[in-house]
């Protein structure tokens, strides 16, 4: 377990080659009743951290976990910034911090990394996300409807977060691609998705998209993150 939440410090301090953003993702299965120590040893280690460009994060799978998966650590950044300095964390305080986690954590999941290609900013009360994994087969036609549908329905996506990414390293179960949507709770999300179906401009996308594949759905909470994204 230490050697891959090692790699956590490794994709951090690793300048990479394009303004593009990027993310990295290990899934655990906590022991039960740990959550209240993994976020104190995230605090520990984390406080003091100047992030640039980007952050970590810990989210709790809510619904649509795959063998038994509980949570996601989760590294993000703008590929060819210094997310954090390598000297940030010293060894001990890393080690420690490892030390501890090797406590809480029952088991590893999957881990899989890729880019975020579109991203809209949304209000952080909106901590529950909407995660599809998809297949596509045209990622310009995806994308190019992807950005008509949020212009012309910026009002009912307005205060979420959305976005789409990549996986490029690791697809779970074959995709390539998700989407992710956040609201307020479950329902918010119902009533989202209520709306959308009855409008025009949501139809239009599900046509101009190309073909694509659901393969999963899941939902996460934000449990714990440390971010910055004025650059320094």
């Amino acid at each position: 377990m230490k050697k891959l939440l090692l790699l956590v410090a490794i994709f951090a301090t690793t300048l990479l080659s394009a303004q593009t953003g990027g993310y990295w993702v290990q899934e655990f299965k906590a022991k039960h009743h740990t959550e209240n120590e993994i976020s104190e040893a995230f605090d520990k280690v984390y406080k003091d951290v100047k992030m640039n460009m980007g952050g970590v994060s810990i989210q709790k799978i809510t619904a649509g976990s795959q063998n038994g998966m509980t949570h996601r650590f989760l590294l993000f950044y703008m590929l060819g910034v210094e997310v954090m300095g390598k000297s940030a964390i010293n060894a001990d305080k890393w080690d420690a911090f490892l030390s501890k986690m090797d406590n809480y954590i029952e088991e590893l999941g999957p881990t899989y990394s890729g880019r975020i290609i579109n991203w809209q900013f949304g209000d952080t009360t909106n901590k529950l996300s909407h995660i599809w994994d998809i297949k596509v087969k045209d990622p310009v036609k995806f994308k190019a409807a992807h950005d008509v549908c949020l212009k012309e329905l910026q009002n009912e996506f307005a205060g979420r977060f959305v976005g789409f990414g990549t996986y490029d390293i690791g697809r779970p179960n074959g995709a390539n691609y998700w989407i992710e949507i956040s609201g307020k709770d479950g329902e918010d999300h119902l009533k989202l998705y209520d709306k959308l179906e009855k409008s025009a401009g949501f139809a239009k996308y599900l046509q101009n998209r190309g073909e694509v594949i659901d393969v999963k759905d899941f939902e996460l909470k934000d449990f714990k993150t440390r971010s910055n994204f004025s650059k320094e």
